[in-house]
């Protein structure tokens, strides 16, 4: 990629509701994951190890803690002369007289001038809620070798879920996109979106512009923006990713995520030296495990102190598990402590919550992941 060719923009203003108490005071991008990152540092090293020098973010819903940590972009080296992370919250007034993005293609028109500001030749379009490594130049060298106007990277999903994605109906041969379902019920295709977006910026910048004016408008990619590329014969294209990719917007697909990084498999790997994800240092010392405990199947981040049994757990940054306590298919996230004799089971519990002596938490039996999101009284 040659420098300044794309400039990225991440869509970080999602409230992410469907994960309850976790969203309460953090965007959903700023929700931590497996041990000690963040949501957000996928998306970001990704445009790192990709190359990719100027980075925007956009956020809206309690923004506060996401501003700060990806002000600057140290974390992922994108602080040097000619590189850069930029928040950019909205500009202008919804209908109801709030400072929001009014859809994700909204998000982009707001910030034509700062994107004009770099004269990019293509614009990479992130969603920032999701878990994943990718290299984006490769999908930009597919735009390219297509003269695409848009690429949309799409993932195969089994056919009885696709009815919850946008589907990509394409030519199997020439991988041209020849209709965009959103959501169907009777989908044709398993080829889901998965929310990344590159653009002829130029083209784009016509669309969105003529977008702002349609009081019609939905002011989204997949309801209003590719739907118009399509109607006016444009080239649009799916890239087919083949890695690991999860939509963690539910407490179930992320204790999912989580507990894929103790599968004997485990794609995502964060080990791999050679597509690191960066995030803010930790100044924790290494974690404790204590003579008596019991460790089976576990991932345990450092900082943490670890008295009791641990079995098929992720465990972040600081956790305590006191002695006689049992974690079974959990995940901990950063503070929280199980004290003596607790059982937890089948649960994700929020950073900083405190389970007390002997107390029972969660159901072994339950098709459904309990979220733990306030101090859980024990015996005194």
């Amino acid at each position: 990629m040659k420098q300044g060719e794309m400039l990225a923009m991440i869509l970080a203003g999602g409230r992410g509701s469907r994960l309850k108490d976790l969203t309460n005071k953090v965007a959903k991008p700023a929700v931590d994951f497996g041990g000690k990152y963040r949501i957000i540092d996928f998306p970001l090293s990704n445009c790192a190890n990709s190359g990719i020098k100027v980075v925007g973010v956009l956020t809206q819903y309690e923004s506060v803690l996401l501003n700060s940590y990806v002000a600057g972009g140290a974390k992922w080296g994108l602080d040097t002369r000619d590189s850069g992370v930029f928040v950019l919250p909205p500009r202008e007034k919804a209908d109801q007289d709030l400072d929001v993005y009014r859809g994700t293609a909204d998000a982009i028109s707001q910030n034509i001038d700062f994107i004009d500001s770099y004269d990019p030749e293509y614009i990479l379009v992130l969603s920032g809620d999701h878990i994943y490594k990718m290299n984006y130049d490769k999908m930009l060298d597919f735009h390219k070798a297509n003269k695409a106007d848009a690429t949309i990277a799409v993932i195969p999903v089994p056919m009885k879920e696709a009815s919850r994605f946008g589907i990509m109906n394409t030519n199997t041969e020439t991988h041209q996109i020849t209709e965009f379902e959103e959501k169907p019920a009777e989908p044709k295709s398993n080829l889901a979106s998965m929310g990344i977006y590159i653009f002829t910026w130029k083209l784009l910048r016509k669309i969105l512009v003529a977008d702002m004016k349609n009081p019609d408008s939905h002011h989204d990619f997949g309801k209003d923006v590719i739907p118009t590329l399509l109607n006016d014969g444009k080239r649009l294209f799916a890239y087919e990713f083949k890695g690991y990719w999860k939509d963690v917007g539910t407490i179930d697909s992320l204790w999912e995520a989580n507990m894929d990084l103790i599968d004997k498999k485990d794609e995502l790997n964060l080990s791999d030296s050679s597509w690191k994800i960066y995030t803010q240092d930790a100044t924790e010392m290494p974690q404790f495990i204590g003579p008596e405990a019991i460790i089976e199947t576990a991932y345990i981040t450092q900082g943490s102190r670890i008295e009791g049994t641990v079995k098929n757990s992720v465990i972040f940054t600081g956790v305590t598990v006191s002695r006689g306590a049992k974690v079974v298919d959990t995940v901990l996230m950063p503070g929280s402590f199980v004290g003596e004799g607790a059982e937890v089971t089948r649960s994700l519990v929020k950073g900083g919550v405190k389970i007390g002596k002997n107390a029972k938490v969660g159901d072994a039996g339950s098709e459904d992941i309990l979220l733990v999101a306030k101090d859980v009284k024990g015996e005194d």
